[in-house]
């Protein structure tokens, strides 16, 4: 079986990814480098663990978690899909058996709050570990030095976020996000604004995966 740690390792996958943060570092875009494609595999990984899949099906969502933002290398634009296609012929360059790679490439392709839906668990588990990546290491150095009314929403609200984590309540039968926001750069309406679209994508990714998806801000549960 292919595992998350061979990814990591191929040369082509390293030279992708490498070409896709340049993209989006020229376009101005808060980071999606080596650091945000870690996380949301740890998370993803973690995530359907918790809801109780096997070692197969975590080592699916690790991976696809790592992938996700690989399309950023062509565009942007429609990032998803092309990153879903390109997935799909390394994994399969690599040795992977298409069926799990067709798993792989129909998560990414949906991971996106524009066009994407929950249709897998591991299309859910990614969701959910992705859209919980705020935080303020995502905002570029050079950023970090403007006042806060010179930055965009985006760069607002990464800036203020002081903690932000996904985990599994099995007791509760809850997914939860849990974030931590400094008020003093940006409002809490300012992380609604933006992120209104992603925690709707969630909550139906939680649904899909069996649980309730709760939303804790400041330590108030929003459910």
């Amino acid at each position: 079986m292919i595992t998350i740690a061979d990814v990591k390792k191929d040369e082509e996958v390293k030279a992708i990814m490498y070409m896709a943060e340049n993209q989006i570092e020229a376009l101005g875009f808060t980071e999606h480098s080596v650091r945000h494609s870690s996380i949301v595999s740890k998370w993803a990984g973690e995530i359907l663990q918790d809801v109780g899949a096997d070692e197969h099906r975590v080592e699916l969502a690790k991976i696809a978690g790592y992938l996700h933002d690989i399309g950023n290398s062509i565009n942007r634009n429609n990032h998803a899909q092309s990153g879903a296609i390109l997935s799909y012929n390394i994994l399969t360059r690599m040795g992977m058996n298409y069926m799990d790679a067709a798993d792989i490439m129909m998560a990414i392709g949906n991971h996106d709050e524009h066009e994407g839906l929950p249709v897998s668990d591991i299309t859910s588990a990614l969701i959910l570990a992705d859209k919980a990546d705020v935080h303020k290491s995502r905002v570029r150095a050079n950023t970090t030095r403007m006042s806060m009314e010179n930055l965009n929403i985006h760069d607002r609200v990464n800036l203020a976020a002081e903690k932000s984590i996904v985990y599994v309540d099995k007791a509760a039968g809850e997914i939860i996000l849990n974030i931590v926001i400094d008020t003093e750069r940006c409002s809490v309406m300012d992380y609604f604004e933006i992120y209104f679209g992603r925690m709707q994508l969630c909550r139906r990714a939680a649904d899909f995966l069996g649980k309730k998806f709760v939303l804790i801000i400041n330590d108030v549960r929003l459910v």
